[in-house]
């Protein structure tokens, strides 16, 4: 009879016991909050076997953790917390393909509302509530653990934890050949088990914030000054855009076959150049916009070590510099340069026009109204010596593709007219993602417009760039913030376009026909810091002539 008990209690665990709660939370997670990887496994045809092996080792993985916090006081939370958190990470990954690394915890806690809300739909609230709610509710009603020894429950947890790695470490070895191939030939894997990746990114971004420099960030260019003008020249007037989610291959500009430039198409093709193999810093903003900024390149550059950038050094030098943002902020670049926000109107301004902003969030041509009060709101004295404006675009940040161009900016249709992309028809998503390269194309357009009215006044020049591209439904993957060395290219490769009109004192300075042999030659986000300086005559310690596109092209 008591064997029989103890088969019977087998099969019905004491859901009171803290270790209990962990293995059935592990058991619930491991194999349904990661259906993403069980299906990206089975499109690799791998098995049953190692299947059936794999979610073992998720499993077991998952409940080895999950041991080591089986406390009364707080395994609840913890499960609660991870059931939660694994049925939007399911959710995420099975419908844009991305993956949840350390980086993508910096996107999370950059993120505003507005982007916050773009990604809100009934398929997470449904998936909220049957991966997280429902058992989280149902662990919640579990009574209370019976009391027990601090050393018997503290070697009771260890000991599971060593027999949750032991089975991990012999299943993997029953199918290692397949396993270490899997594993080295599709890198993204290890990022989509759930909850494990989570922990994971969290504790390192967690580890790298506490460990990493306090006080404020380091001096670069602390030697930064201006080069002598030639007599009867003007200051120099750089319009810097920084594009949001623009890749390079749906710009018409580069070859695509669809009319995404057409405005800018019209100007003469000895002002305007379009770079076609550039590559950014990163994938995502929180990456690439302080990459993009620094001097080092992306191979040195380390973002847990705070330090001035591009914008500290041009200030410094005694140019006027201003920052216009129509996201989610600058991450920290403007700090110590004077700033505005689309919705921050200057003293005396006019309201915004009707249909510029909805209530919600502006378009991107909200970044020219009023500049020129914006502008006259500078130093004068700084501005004799001539100003570099950024712009900072929302571009085409999805995945509500279709809230970023104007009723009258929709060439391409029919396009999604949902964020989640997978829901609709590819053609209607990359109709909705063109449709805001025609928008940002309209910004550029109007934006040299308005550069040729300060000509009497400046030496004028544009520089647009994208921080990073967006995959569009090519190999299931959608948005973007993959692994760098994992991501493809239509998340890194990006738009570059210089337009320098022909009279100004750098365009006279440049050799006839070298900026058009620029086309084609591969360039990257490290060539930003060193170009912005060059063109403005900014030199410092940290400026590096042969990173500068324009360097070989300036005659003498």
């Amino acid at each position: 009879m008591s064997l029989l008990k103890r088969l019977l209690a087998w099969f019905q665990p004491d859901t009171s016991r803290p270790l209990t709660q962990a293995w059935l939370a592990a058991l619930w997670m491991g194999l349904l909050a990661n259906w993403p990887l069980w299906k990206q496994l089975q499109s690799l045809s791998l098995g049953p076997g190692f299947m059936l092996a794999f979610a073992g080792m998720v499993t077991a993985a998952t409940g080895a953790v999950l041991s080591l916090l089986a406390w009364p006081r707080l395994i609840k939370g913890v499960l609660v917390f991870l059931l939660l958190a694994g049925g939007a990470l399911a959710y995420f990954i099975g419908t844009y393909g991305i993956v949840f690394d350390p980086t993508m915890v910096v996107n999370m806690v950059q993120t505003d509302v507005r982007e916050t809300r773009d990604l809100l739909s009934w398929r997470l609230l449904a998936s909220l509530l049957v991966l997280g709610v429902l058992p989280g509710w149902w662990l919640l009603r579990r009574p209370r653990a019976p009391r027990q020894a601090f050393s018997k429950r503290l070697g009771g947890n260890v000991a599971a934890f060593g027999l949750g790695l032991v089975a991990m470490v012999l299943l993997a070895l029953s199918v290692f050949a397949t396993l270490s191939s899997t594993m080295r030939n599709n890198k993204s894997i290890r990022y989509m088990v759930t909850p494990l990746n989570a922990v994971y990114s969290v504790s390192i971004v967690g580890v790298r914030s506490l460990s990493g420099p306090k006080g404020p960030p380091a001096v670069i260019g602390a030697d930064a000054h201006l080069l002598a003008r030639a007599d009867g020249t003007k200051p120099p007037l750089l319009l810097l855009v920084v594009g949001e989610t623009a890749r390079a291959m749906n710009f018409s500009l580069n070859g695509y076959g669809r009319p995404t430039n057409p405005e800018l198409s019209k100007l003469p093709p000895t002002q305007l150049f379009s770079l076609r193999d550039v590559t950014s810093c990163g994938t995502a903003t929180a990456a690439s916009l302080p990459c993009m900024f620094a001097p080092q390149g992306r191979t040195t550059f380390d973002a847990d070590k705070p330090q001035e950038n591009l914008l500290d050094v041009l200030q410094r030098a005694g140019l006027a510099v201003l920052w216009l943002d129509n996201q989610s902020g600058c991450k920290g670049l403007c700090d110590r340069v004077p700033n505005r926000f689309t919705t921050q109107l200057p003293t005396g301004a006019a309201p915004l026009p009707a249909g510029l902003c909805n209530g919600e969030e502006c378009f991107d041509e909200a970044l020219l109204h009023e500049l020129d009060k914006r502008i006259a709101a500078l130093d004068p004295e700084r501005l004799k010596r001539g100003l570099v404006l950024v712009m900072h675009q929302m571009g085409s940040h999805g995945p509500a593709y279709f809230k970023r161009s104007p009723p009258d900016i929709k060439p391409f249709q029919p396009e999604c007219r949902s964020n989640e992309l997978q829901q609709c028809p590819r053609e209607q998503v990359i109709n909705g993602y063109d449709n805001t390269l025609a928008t940002t194309d309209r910004l550029l357009a109007r934006s040299i417009a308005w550069l040729q009215t300060q000509q009497a006044r400046f030496d004028t020049g544009m520089l647009y760039v994208s921080d990073h591209g967006e995959s569009l439904g090519e190999n299931g993957l959608y948005l973007h913030g993959m692994p760098y060395a994992i991501a493809p290219d239509e998340q890194t490769h990006v738009p570059m376009i210089l337009w320098l009109p022909e009279g100004g004192a750098l365009a006279g300075s440049l050799q006839p026909g070298c900026l058009a042999g620029l086309r084609d030659k591969p360039f990257s986000h490290d060539n930003l810091f060193h170009t912005t300086m060059g063109w403005v005559g900014a030199r410092a310690d940290v400026y590096k002539p042969e990173w500068d596109l324009l360097a070989d092209c300036r005659g003498g």
